[in-house]
């Protein structure tokens, strides 16, 4: 008995479990005393803001040293570490805002790579830096949370045409970006989790890829860095080629949701083509991300079938043990409230944790500009990988417009 007991703790003080703890924990105090969560100010021009700022950064700091306290990480040094991230994101938060920018449809995501990737490339990280460095830890707390702002009710009501075509892209790009990375002598770790970056929901995916093939991140690292890295100019060419085309709002906003590999830069890019093609790219790129779990689920199947542990007998056991606890954390908080909040309700609480989201990942964005090198991702050994995600880009991007088209511009008119 002591024994299963042992067991069951040791299974619930993984990092997985913890992220999940942690994010219910924000969750719950979103929901019943909505008035203690913290909120990034936009500016730094008025007492209050600066007020906000510190509560924020004393929330984070709190929730930082508790997880790495029960996780039994050194706590020395995260103090100073996590107040420069912490810094250079809220840097990034007020740039993002300033008017000619937010016109621009620069977002905080962006400047927070850019500054991680200048001090990283220019300057080289510090070690008094490198303590608060979890880029994966803030983007799974960040992901629970922003569970809570997809409702299954809201996507298929407005999502149908969405839905069908998240399902067929991520069932096509996937499939081909797989096969394209294995001719291309991409080993299949790194394989798996380029496909499931661009044809599922970016750097959300490639994390939960990775967790449930047990992945090097090392190569994880390569393939959100690559991610990152073709997002930005995509985020501007797409709406540029859009009106170039003629497309209508509804086609040119599935476009852009189901190819522009973060949440943020597909609401900017949207934006750059009006409310209504803004509202469909988010409503398209919201069905990828509902289908975050059942891929994880697939991929957790497939992977014990045919990954590296081929001879282990994939037993329900094994499948659940490789499941990405996060993934789980953040379909129970779609669900939850889906189900027991009415939509307006729902959404009150959604726009606290949106903005408590966003805050996490541009922390979490600094943190992945900080630990990457351009000189590792465009390296000879990462060289076939760098092609063969920018040419499974391209097919999705080709792909993407033809489903978008059929569904959006055709299909959708007739019954409307």
């Amino acid at each position: 008995m002591k024994t299963n007991q042992k067991n069951w703790k040791v299974k619930l003080l993984t990092e997985d479990w913890i992220v999940v703890l942690a994010a219910s924990l924000i969750l719950l105090l979103a929901i019943v005393v909505p008035a203690v969560m913290p909120k990034m100010p936009k500016t730094l021009l008025t007492t209050k803001a600066w007020l906000d700022a510190g509560y924020m950064f004393l929330f984070l700091l709190l929730v930082t040293y508790l997880t790495s306290a029960v996780l039994k990480k050194p706590l020395k040094g995260i103090f100073l570490s996590f107040l420069f991230i912490y810094a250079l994101a809220l840097g990034s938060n007020v740039l993002a805002s300033i008017p000619a920018i937010k016109e621009i449809g620069l977002e905080s995501v962006f400047f927070s790579v850019i500054l991680g990737l200048v001090i990283s490339n220019i300057f080289g990280v510090p070690n008094w830096l490198k303590p608060a460095i979890q880029s994966e830890f803030y983007i799974k707390i960040g992901i629970i949370t922003l569970g809570s702002t997809i409702l299954f009710g809201e996507v298929m009501k407005a999502g149908a045409y969405g839905l069908a075509q998240s399902l067929v892209v991520v069932l096509v790009v996937w499939n081909f970006a797989f096969w394209l990375a294995r001719r291309m002598k991409v080993d299949d770790e790194m394989a798996t989790m380029l496909a499931s970056g661009v044809s599922i929901c970016g750097v959300s995916a490639a994390i939960a890829t990775c967790g449930v093939i047990e992945g090097d991140n090392k190569k994880l690292s390569t393939v959100i860095s690559l991610v990152l890295v073709v997002a930005i100019p995509m985020m501007y060419l797409l709406p540029w080629l859009s009106n170039l085309m003629g497309l209508s709002p509804d086609v040119a906003g599935a476009w852009l949701g189901g190819t522009i590999d973060t949440t943020g830069a597909v609401a900017a890019a949207g934006t750059m083509l009006g409310e209504q093609a803004a509202q469909t790219a988010i409503i398209v790129k919201s069905s990828q991300n509902v289908l975050l779990g059942i891929a994880a689920f697939l991929i957790a199947l497939y992977w014990t079938y045919k990954g590296e542990e081929r001879q282990e007998k994939p037993t329900l056991k094994i499948i659940w043990d490789r499941f990405p606890k996060f993934v789980v954390g953040f379909i129970l908080a779609s669900l939850v409230f889906s189900i027991f909040f009415s939509i307006e309700s729902a959404k009150e609480v959604g726009k606290i944790t949106k903005g408590f989201s966003n805050t996490l990942f541009s922390i979490a964005f600094v943190c992945i500009g900080l630990e990457t090198r351009f000189k590792e991702i465009f390296s000879k050994e990462n060289r076939q990988p760098a092609k063969a995600f920018i040419a499974a880009q391209g097919f999705n991007i080709v792909v993407t417009l033809i489903v978008s088209y059929v569904l959006f511009g055709i299909i959708q008119p007739m019954f409307q």
